[in-house]
């Protein structure tokens, strides 16, 4: 062959590409001894991973995102033995995982050293995890619709004239798409004999913002059981569905109720904000004493805490609030909910399901066992739950639940009513509060409010009887101002904007203590005492809080009475 040959050219090119392949696997072979060696030097095995068989479950015990962010690769499991290969294990957050797994999976983690080259090829293997598809029954609302709401209707009010005029496969979304502009909590829509009413509830309180032709309400109602799985062709029956929600930052989890009626169905959405934001113990509304004595009844060690009130007024807010202030590094947290609301981070959240007989009492039993510190019950209903719960407090726990009462003062008969003894809900009691929620003037729109007769004198009244120990102000002769909304489009013309709360704290007592010891425990008597040591009732907080211009008279006397 002549040396211009094509084919001598062809062989020195593959000559060249073995000799290159050649010196690549030197290089590989050189690093991987090098690891062996600084394995040696640490005390640590040496494993090379590349074409190691790695099973998807095993590779499954570290997720891949926090596989590359530590150089670690799960490369074993058998039995109650796993086995870890890490490039650098002497990565604080190597041991941390590795001790993470351990616990989880009752298992003993050993740690290998592997090399980049290892770990780079094992990681490959992920990709042939099959990923499972995840069945998600929802509805998918995009920003823009939301934007589109917002442009084209300045109020909620004008939903209807709109919705008449789309298409009734846009109509349920335009309906969800102005609730999450108006902050409502719940939608409404009911049936009646000459249209179907659409309702929001905005702060607490429902407002009416459509009335839609009769004819559409087959089609609406079988949109709303399509997408929340309710069987279509059953409407003599209520049902329980589940909408998600999507929007492009969030998603928002629906609960759906529908119920017969005389003339079609009723159907209630509560809108669960998944990112909302849970507020922090200064935002709750306390003052004063109040906020200081909650503030040291959460740092006790054990004993109970109880809110009450009816359902709306905000408990679960306040326990929230409380679990927050709580969350620590080194504090063990669980609640059992129904329904988990919001989702805390680094709070071990529990959902109760009472069709597999998972209860309040059966789910609290099951918590003691994980070690807690604090532990909160959604709800105190019976007395099984309520005599566990004390157990808890008297053996070393922190509870924090709710119970169903008008007020703080009846609080401790409720709990008597239930069975629960004298001599172990006294010293298992730390805190009793009672709570309403009243909608805040809107700061857009707020106006000077000219009281009639009759209600200055019920706030005369109300003021003049503030305890004097309670650190407010208590002299009814001070001119008295409010405020009020006049309506504006920021607040939809109603005048309020958001809600806060208002409350009255009772505190375990040597005389309350006396009381409940006697056996014969009067709400009278308990109001009594705790109007001595410097309880303000709820209408009292309000009131106050309407003299600083943040709620209204109105709507103080017309939540607290």
């Amino acid at each position: 062959m002549a040396p211009g040959d094509p084919l001598i050219h062809v062989a020195s090119e593959e000559t060249e590409e073995k000799f290159r392949e050649k010196m690549e696997e030197i290089k590989l072979k050189e690093k991987e001894h090098l690891t062996q060696q600084r394995g040696a030097k640490l005390g640590l095995s040496y494993i090379n991973l590349s074409g190691f068989p790695i099973g998807p479950e095993t590779l499954s015990l570290i997720s891949r995102t926090m596989a590359e962010k530590l150089k670690v690769i799960c490369f074993l499991k058998s039995g109650h033995e796993i086995r870890f290969g890490a490039v650098d294990p002497e990565q604080p957050g190597v041991r941390e995982l590795a001790d993470e797994v351990a616990a989880e999976q009752n298992a003993h983690v050993g740690l290998y050293i592997i090399s980049g080259h290892s770990f780079e090829q094992a990681l490959k293997l992920y990709d042939r995890i099959p990923q499972p598809k995840k069945a998600v029954r929802g509805l998918e609302i995009k920003q823009a619709d939301v934007q589109r709401y917002r442009a084209e209707l300045k109020d909620f009010r004008e939903l209807e004239q709109k919705i008449r005029r789309v298409p009734i496969t846009e109509v349920f979304t335009y309906v969800l798409a102005g609730a999450i502009e108006a902050r409502a909590s719940d939608i409404h829509i009911e049936a009646e004999e000459e249209d179907v009413k659409v309702r929001y509830r905005i702060d607490g309180v429902l407002q009416t913002t459509a009335a839609l032709p009769k004819e559409t309400w087959q089609r609406i109602i079988s949109r709303v059981k399509l997408l929340a799985g309710l069987k279509i062709n059953i409407e003599n029956i209520p049902q329980d569905g589940h909408i998600t929600l999507y929007l492009e930052n969030e998603h928002i989890d629906v609960r759906v109720s529908t119920l017969p009626t005389a003339f079609g169905e009723s159907v209630v959405l509560r809108l669960l904000m998944g990112s909302s934001v849970v507020i922090t113990l200064e935002q709750l509304g306390l003052r004063g004493r109040a906020f200081e004595i909650l503030g040291k009844e959460i740092q006790r060690p054990n004993g109970m805490i109880l809110t009450s009130g009816p359902t709306g007024s905000g408990k679960t807010t306040t326990l929230y609030a409380v679990l927050m202030k709580l969350n620590q590094a080194d504090t063990k947290i669980i609640t059992l909910e129904d329904p988990i609301e919001y989702r805390l981070a680094g709070i071990n959240q529990s959902q109760v399901d009472w069709t597999k007989g998972y209860s309040f009492a059966k789910g609290l039993r099951a918590m003691l066992r994980q070690d807690p510190d604090v532990v909160m019950v959604g709800e105190i209903r019976d007395l099984e739950t309520a005599e566990t719960a004390v157990q808890a407090a008297l053996t070393g726990h922190l509870v924090l639940s709710t119970v169903h009462t008008n007020d703080a003062a009846g609080v401790i008969p409720r709990l008597l009513s239930m069975g629960l003894k004298p001599y172990l809900l006294a010293p298992a009691l730390n805190l009793m509060m009672a709570q309403r929620l009243v909608r805040r003037i809107c700061n857009q729109c707020m106006t000077e409010d000219r009281l009639d007769a009759e209600a200055l004198e019920r706030v005369k009244k109300v003021l003049a009887e503030v305890p004097p120990n309670s650190g407010e102000r208590n002299d009814p002769v001070k001119t008295l101002r409010f405020k009020k909304g006049a309506g504006c489009n920021v607040c939809h013309g109603l005048g309020y904007r958001g809600r806060i709360g208002i409350f009255e704290l009772m505190n375990m007592s040597p005389e309350i203590e006396k009381l409940i010891m006697s056996g014969q425990v009067a709400e009278a008597d308990l109001h009594e005492v705790a109007r001595q040591q410097g309880m303000l009732t709820m209408a009292q907080d309000g009131i106050l809080k309407a003299l600083d211009g943040i709620t209204t008279v109105d709507e103080v006397l017309g939540v607290a009475g």
